[in-house]
């Protein structure tokens, strides 16, 4: 099942150490626009928290030129998958007090609740983006020779699951179009005396968006293959279904699985042979030893490309100018060189 590494106990126990702690919790090194510290701070700044890197670039491109209005923290710049996070003490203060929290809302958030609960200010303005689509959310999908995950401890035999929803809404840039229009206008109700600015550089972002929405629909209506196979997790749900590509993969996009089983292994170098397939796709900072063994299996010459499903930016990637539009361009490039016959 999907890591479930935090629990509501352990966020309280956070919240408490936190209280106890003058420098928060080693290790902890979460990118933000400020040395003020955010527990304590004392200027009229806004204080932005965004669990993921999308969010994070999002809410920059809003600000634009106002950035200095804000203190933005970026909780997962170390790296690491939003699937298997857990909070430090200094990142749960930092929550307790801001004025905007923006998260997914997936159940790997299941920790977010209790941080909400508890938070000192109470006005905080919370931008859920599970939320956001509502209905348009969509299930995982089990298909056709992915591994299932084991049954988690403690279930009941014959009890009814409920529905696990798709954690990654950020690989859908028309879904990108929507959440950035809920981020601008809770950071123009928390500061309007530059509103108007705001919402010029959400239209101008927007204009961006459309153009990315545009070029990647361009690519799906001249692509020679339609179907993509993964030797990996498959994170990319929302974005192949917004383009109309079909998909094959060793597991769902949550999934907490690292070793594929010889069945799901056979599947997949089946499917390779039967769609002619000359490329496997793995994730970023993928060993690539399933995908390998795959192309091993099947006999086929093929090659493994990568795509990004920017879950593992590190604060260092930002500094080098990596955005969510840049890095979204280099998937639209990786699918480019894969799907459209060059003959």
């Amino acid at each position: 099942m999907l890591f479930r590494k935090i629990i509501s106990a352990t966020a309280a126990l956070v919240i408490g150490t936190a209280a106890l702690t003058a420098c928060g919790a080693a290790g902890s090194s979460t990118t933000q626009d400020s040395t003020v510290s955010q527990t304590d701070k004392t200027s009229d700044k806004l204080s932005i928290v965004c669990t993921i890197f999308p969010e994070y670039d999002w809410v920059k491109e809003i600000l634009g030129e106002n950035a200095d209005r804000a203190q933005v923290t970026y909780l997962l710049d170390n790296g690491i998958d939003l699937h298997s996070f857990q909070p430090t003490a200094d990142d749960m203060m930092k929550i307790s007090t801001c004025d905007i929290f923006i998260y997914v809302g997936g159940e790997s958030d299941g920790w977010v609740e209790n941080a909400l609960e508890t938070a000192e200010n109470k006005d905080i303005r919370v931008i859920e983006l599970m939320d956001i689509l509502g209905g348009a959310a969509k299930e995982e999908e089990l298909k056709e020779g992915m591994q299932e995950e084991e049954e988690e401890s403690g279930e009941e035999e014959g009890e009814e699951e409920e529905p696990e929803y798709d954690e990654h809404v950020w690989l859908s840039v028309r879904n990108a179009r929507l959440f950035c229009e809920e981020i601008e206008r809770n950071i123009a109700e928390a500061d309007p005396e530059y509103a108007e600015a705001y919402g010029r550089n959400l239209e101008s972002y927007t204009a961006e968006l459309d153009m990315l929405d545009s070029d990647l629909q361009a690519l799906a209506d001249r692509a020679d293959i339609k179907t993509l196979v993964f030797g990996d997790r498959f994170p990319f749900r929302y974005f192949t279904d917004d383009y109309g590509f079909d998909y094959y993969a060793a597991f769902i996009g949550c999934s907490a699985e690292t070793e594929a089983s010889f069945d799901t292994i056979a599947f997949l170098a089946q499917k390779v042979n039967e769609l002619e397939c000359d490329t496997i796709f793995t994730l970023e900072n993928s060993d690539k030893s399933i995908a390998e063994t795959i192309i091993s299996t099947s006999g086929r010459d093929a090659r493994i490309a990568e795509l990004d499903s920017l879950q593992s930016v590190y604060g260092e990637d930002i500094e080098n100018g990596a955005s969510y539009i840049s890095l979204m361009r280099k998937n639209l490039d990786v699918l480019n060189d894969v799907l459209v016959d060059k003959g």
